[in-house]
């Protein structure tokens, strides 16, 4: 069972967060879609749900519908520092942390560590 589950559809910041992940001694799992990780949802306790707010399959209704559900995984999503309504709209969604993909991206090894516990 994956500790992380992971919404994003860009292949190559996949590759890079299944690495740091196996390196923080975390298991992830990414999707392509918000479906697919909400089907997920409903068979997996995951201790973490991560967002890239740039994936194109509805990232800000996927945390809504995340966080409808009562769910009490955290939710941390990323943006490019630039959309900052973006990030609004995800925290206005229910998202635990938003921030910039620069900063998830220095602080990955950190946020997956904080799922084994």
């Amino acid at each position: 069972m994956a500790q992380i589950l992971a919404l994003v559809d860009d292949i190559f910041f996949q590759a890079k967060m299944l690495e740091t992940a196996k390196h923080s001694g975390v298991e992830m799992k990414s999707f392509s879609s918000g479906d697919a990780l909400l089907a997920e949802i409903n068979h997996a306790a995951p201790k973490l749900v991560v967002v890239d707010l740039n994936a194109r399959q509805a990232p800000v209704e996927t945390i809504a519908s995340l966080c409808s559900r009562d769910s009490q995984v955290p939710v941390v999503a990323f943006f490019s520092h630039v959309q900052t309504d973006l990030a609004q709209r995800a925290r206005q969604a229910g998202c635990t942390e938003v921030m910039p993909r620069s900063k998830f991206t220095k602080d990955l090894a950190a946020i997956f560590s904080r799922a084994k516990s």
